[in-house]
């Protein structure tokens, strides 16, 4: 038996991964036909995939694009189409072939470089010694590196020392401009925590996290975006006729999010093991508290979940109960993701909430509902999860209609 050349055992893993992944026929058909293409034109340039670069892509690329102009007479549209039926599966041909695709960046100034030191320092400070989450940690990153690229020239080992409290106040300035109040808050929330960790590894000389000035935000100063109750039974009802795959996926998180009030976190992290059928409980891990409760599973929610397990879950070995509709079939990657979704249904429906359409607005929508059934805040805290009483008394605000029910009257007599 003759044995695979280099390129071929690259392709042949390729085909192998599509077909595990359950790619469907015609991106099977079309990536591996790109891929064939690619190799070749790498070949014929004695470039070898193990260490292919995105310039490369781009050089393809061109030359595909004036060959399909010389065949066509005319450009393809839309471009964009066109040019990700090719990146696609090249960009995975070079993952499986390099490991990690895109590349790391390389810095390209000694800057850069320092920059990425600090910033590597300090996303290992906030695990090791701050214990925070992944999520938290890419965002204090994020802010850092930001504001040392708006430091410039300023912002290298030397200068750094030497920055003041007129250089924050003139980014947290520049930062306002396309900043909400609550988001500004944010950002000198997580510059403040930066500057702390600069001046406690002696990259700075003083502490000028009490520089930072930011808006401050009062307690319940605004009323939490929530959903009507028709609006909830108008998006279940249309939802529901929705038969396909993604439709009974999307039930199924609907019914979650309605009944029991769940975070989208909460939601993307259920595993099957979760769902107790016997004693019919539903085990939740409240992913800002991490405690574990069990909730009574409710009939029309396990219906929702057993229906989709049965005629829309792809098989795959993975332990989360929702997974993508479209391959890759992985499990949601946060709770973010189910934002774009549950916003589809909304619009579906016909629902234009005058606030938030995520899945946080059903949350609300369950917590004033309690409120109306009179509830007692202790009880909707333990259902929602909430380790502190406070985090309960912001969804009071919720209750506006009981609010006018017990309003005073103004006298007649009494004029403006």
């Amino acid at each position: 038996m003759q044995s695979q050349s280099p390129n071929e055992q690259i392709l042949f893993g390729l085909e192998e991964h599509l077909k595990q992944e359950e790619y469907c026929r015609k991106t099977f058909q079309r990536w591996t036909e790109v891929t064939r293409r690619f190799l070749r034109y790498l070949d014929k340039r004695h470039i070898a995939v193990e260490v292919a670069e995105p310039s490369h892509i781009s050089s393809y690329l061109t030359s595909e694009l004036r060959l399909f102009r010389q065949r066509y007479h005319r450009s393809p549209y839309p471009i964009r189409l066109w040019r990700n039926s090719h990146t696609g599966g090249i960009h995975m041909l070079l993952r499986l072939a390099q490991g990690q695709w895109p590349p790391a960046a390389v810095p390209s100034t000694s800057l850069e470089a320092f920059h990425r030191q600090i910033c590597e320092e300090y996303a290992s400070w906030l695990r090791d010694f701050r214990g925070l989450a992944p999520q938290s940690r890419s965002d204090r990153c994020a802010e850092a590196r930001r504001f040392l690229v708006w430091l410039g020239e300023r912002g290298n080992q030397q200068n750094l020392l030497a920055i003041s409290s007129t250089d924050i106040d003139v980014y947290m300035t520049a930062r306002a401009k396309s900043q909400r109040r609550i988001s500004l808050k944010g950002c000198g929330t997580r510059l403040r925590d930066f500057l702390r960790y600069l001046h406690n590894c002696g990259r700075v000389t003083r502490d000028l996290a009490a520089a930072v000035i930011c808006p401050t935000l009062y307690a319940f100063e605004s009323i939490p975006s929530s959903l009507r109750p028709e609006h909830i039974q108008a998006v279940l009802e249309k939802t529901r006729q929705d038969r396909s795959r993604t439709g009974l996926r999307d039930y199924a998180i609907l019914m979650l999010l309605s009944t029991y009030g769940l975070r989208a976190g909460e939601v993307t992290a259920l595993q099957l093991d979760d769902v107790d059928w016997q004693k019919e409980v539903l085990r939740i891990r409240h992913s800002k508290t991490g405690v574990q409760s069990e909730l009574p599973l409710l009939v029309p929610v396990g219906d929702a979940i057993l229906d989709y397990l049965q005629k829309g879950r792809p098989q795959t070995p993975e332990r989360r109960i929702f997974i993508r509709a479209r391959a890759p079939y992985r499990p949601f990657q946060s709770g973010a993701s189910l934002y774009t979704p549950i916003r589809r249904r909304l619009a579906a429906a016909g629902v234009e909430p005058a606030g938030k359409r995520g899945p946080h607005a059903f949350r609300h929508a369950r917590a004033a509902s309690l409120l109306r059934a009179a509830v007692p805040v202790k009880e909707i805290g333990d259902i929602l999860g909430h380790r502190a009483a406070a985090s309960t008394a912001a969804y009071l605000k919720l209750a506006t209609e009981d609010l006018r029910s017990i309003a005073l009257e103004i006298p007649v007599e009494v004029t403006p």
